[in-house]
């Protein structure tokens, strides 16, 4: 067996749902969409986008010697949803912290790889974590395609994944990207709840329930309280209504699955969250990222407990 396949075979093993490799280059065919995304201030308040410009193009600068990019996708696609009428949580935000999970993955991953092929070859491991352009590595890969939405679509298997990258120094054998396979169906710019969409492939955060729930720092305008209906962390409207996710199967990752807990957590209970029940509920969380006055903040602006709004189910 190759050590290409042996990476992949590995990869589904530790539990990955895909794996592909790409060759280390510059990123060239993103480099003019990238930039109109932040002339246009599209990236909103995430301004650390800006920097770095020539690494996310070009990953050299990032791995020094690096061949081959290695990514996979990590399925987070809930077994048990929460129930519709109570306050909407990003189904990503379910379980543990997907960075940890993630990397402890790709570095088993590694690990496994210099067992089969003994070197003195050197690694790095990411998971939204370093300026790169994850989602244009995963279709580099031939995981998927990046879809109307923004999101690397899995075929037969929709959008719900984690990614991450194994950055080596080893020549491999390399995947062929696939052909965008949206047709002209725009579901997601139909169903976005704050028409966050300008054009296919092109998402204006400034307007996204997921950026102005979970990035952003700021009030969350009136206008676009008046669109969230419950969601109090994340959207995920566009992934919901894609025919793609039709074909996700649930999770089976024991670190992401959700406690009871937060499972049994009611309209009122959100309403009254106190910081030290926040801090029991999501530690090792993703939800941290909003951080308890954020969280706050959004209970506050979907109108809770006397106005939920419309759920998104």
């Amino acid at each position: 067996m190759g050590i290409s396949q042996f990476i992949k075979d590995k990869a589904m093993e530790l539990g990955f749902s895909a794996c592909g490799i790409a060759e280390v280059a510059k990123a060239g065919s993103e480099e003019a969409y990238f930039d109109q995304w932040i002339a246009e201030g599209y990236h909103a308040g995430m301004k650390y986008m800006e920097n770095h410009r020539e690494i996310r193009l070009n990953p050299d600068g990032l791995v020094e010697g690096a061949k081959s990019v290695i990514s996979v996708a990590l399925n987070y696609y809930p077994k048990v949803l929460r129930n519709p009428a109570e306050p909407y949580i990003s189904y990503y935000a379910y379980g543990e912290d997907y960075h940890g999970v993630v990397k402890d993955k790709l570095r088993q991953l590694w690990k496994a790889i210099t067992e089969h092929h003994p070197s003195n070859n050197e690694a790095r491991v990411f998971t939204d974590s370093a300026p790169l352009l994850e989602r244009y590595w995963a279709w580099k890969a031939g995981l998927g395609w990046i879809g109307k939405n923004t999101q690397l679509i899995i075929p037969k298997a929709g959008s719900s994944f984690f990614l991450g990258e194994l950055f080596i120094d080893i020549e491999l054998a390399y995947d062929t990207p696939l052909k965008d396979r949206c047709g002209n169906c725009n579901r997601c710019q139909q169903a976005c709840p704050t028409q966050a969409f300008e054009a296919p492939h092109k998402l204006d955060a400034r307007k996204c329930l997921s950026y102005v729930t979970i990035e952003s720092r700021e009030d969350i305008p009136i206008e676009l309280r008046k669109k969230m209906g419950n969601r109090i962390y994340g959207c995920d409207e566009c992934l919901r209504v894609c025919p793609w996710t039709r074909f996700a199967i649930p999770c089976q990752t024991t670190e992401l699955q959700p406690t009871p807990e937060f499972m049994q957590m009611t309209r009122e209970e959100w309403h009254n969250l106190s910081e030290e029940t926040y801090r029991k509920l999501f530690k090792g969380s993703a939800v941290k990222r909003a951080k308890y006055s954020g969280l706050v903040r959004n209970i506050e602006a979907a109108g809770y407990p006397n106005n939920a709004g419309a759920n998104p189910d």
